[in-house]
């Protein structure tokens, strides 16, 4: 049975640098406060009329497929991971086989936020092994920042979120020292509304106990209404610090059980890839695991939190700054909203 390999990687952040000092125009928030909390000093905003999340993913998209040595005509199915897609459907992978003029191949939209990219990994690694396909786009890109509360109400979220996308190409290969050697997808909906976007939605306030700050005939006659956007109901719910617990506990359970499958322990890792949720936790992982330096990857200090996204983007950046090279062992590891957590260890 092949394995996969990431052929070519390639990754896209918007030009517009927002930092921290530039978020207290709009919310009572500092640097510092930032910084102390969530590591980040600054993010990258897309333009709001010519970039979208899907324009960012065809441009990360345009050069993983030039650093795999094919062309766009090559790809015979995408996997784009989105919590942010362009429309509420259809979802963002058929737009970019439109916008890259790809032959009438199979597109597929996960929905798993911030592991939505490992999630989309597994997804296209079984149709390699299977041997369905031989060339699979996968994409993550987001652009948060259409849909935050720059506003004091809502800064404990927005002050986390950035804009950007990464992307891969999947082959298959038959040496057995090489790509993926597993993946492993994890969830628990126990607490799904700790952290969420309720609206606009279909539930109808079904999950009571998770909408009670809400008016429920409202909520229950409407998918939309003036009424949830005069009372800021449209935008994404986080309860950081119960976010954080579940975090610190399923980020090591998941990189181990990865790593237990395949015979390794942590100090074989030769660059851990954790998804950019929040500096401290990746520093807490980091302790837990008894992690070097430089065995761990982080950028959320220069583009935030980029959900399904920042996976590929870090992934990317230490590729091209020679972190990763043929033989290494790299494992990739995710959590966010669901819950759902997830984590792949690859020998490039």
């Amino acid at each position: 049975m092949p394995r996969s390999i990431i052929a070519g990687i390639g990754m896209y952040v918007p030009e517009n640098v927002v930092t921290n000092n530039d978020l207290t125009k709009y919310m009572d928030t500092s640097d510092e406060w930032i910084q102390e909390r969530t590591g980040i000093k600054e993010r990258r905003y897309a333009h709001r009329t010519n970039e979208t999340t899907t324009t960012m993913g065809v441009e990360a998209a345009k050069i993983a497929i030039e650093r795999a040595g094919i062309t766009a005509h090559d790809i015979d199915f995408i996997v784009f991971a989105t919590l942010s897609p362009d429309y509420y459907f259809p979802g963002c992978g058929v737009l970019v086989q439109r916008a890259m003029h790809m032959k009438e191949i199979g597109a597929l939209d996960v929905r798993n936020q911030c592991s939505g990219f490992v999630y989309a990994m597994s997804v296209a690694d079984q149709f390699i092994r299977s041997g369905m396909y031989k060339n699979i786009l996968v994409i993550g890109a987001e652009k948060h920042s259409f849909g935050l509360d720059f506003t004091t109400r809502g800064r404990n979220v927005s002050v986390i979120f950035g804009d950007g996308a990464g992307a891969v190409v999947l082959q298959p290969t038959e040496e057995d020292d090489r790509g993926i050697m597993s993946t492993h997808l994890h969830s628990d909906g126990g607490e799904a509304e700790i952290l969420a976007m309720y609206n606009p939605g279909t539930h109808a306030n079904h999950w009571k106990d998770g909408l009670a700050d809400f008016d429920e005939a409202e909520i229950a006659n409407m998918f939309m209404s003036h009424q949830m956007i005069d009372n800021a109901q449209l935008f994404p719910n986080m309860d950081g610090q119960a976010v954080f617990k579940k975090a610190v506990v399923k980020f090591p359970e998941v990189i181990m059980e990865a790593l237990d499958k395949n015979g390794y322990q942590p100090s074989d890792i030769k660059v851990l890839i954790p998804h950019q949720a929040n500096l401290r936790i990746a520093q807490f992982v980091q302790q837990k695991l008894k992690l070097r330096d430089d065995q761990v990857f982080n950028n959320i200090q220069k583009y935030g939190n980029t959900t399904a996204a920042s996976v590929p983007i870090a992934l990317c950046e230490a590729w091209q700054e020679g972190r990763i090279q043929k033989g290494d062992l790299v494992c990739l590891a995710a959590f966010g909203s669901g819950f759902t957590w997830a984590s792949a260890l690859i020998k490039w």
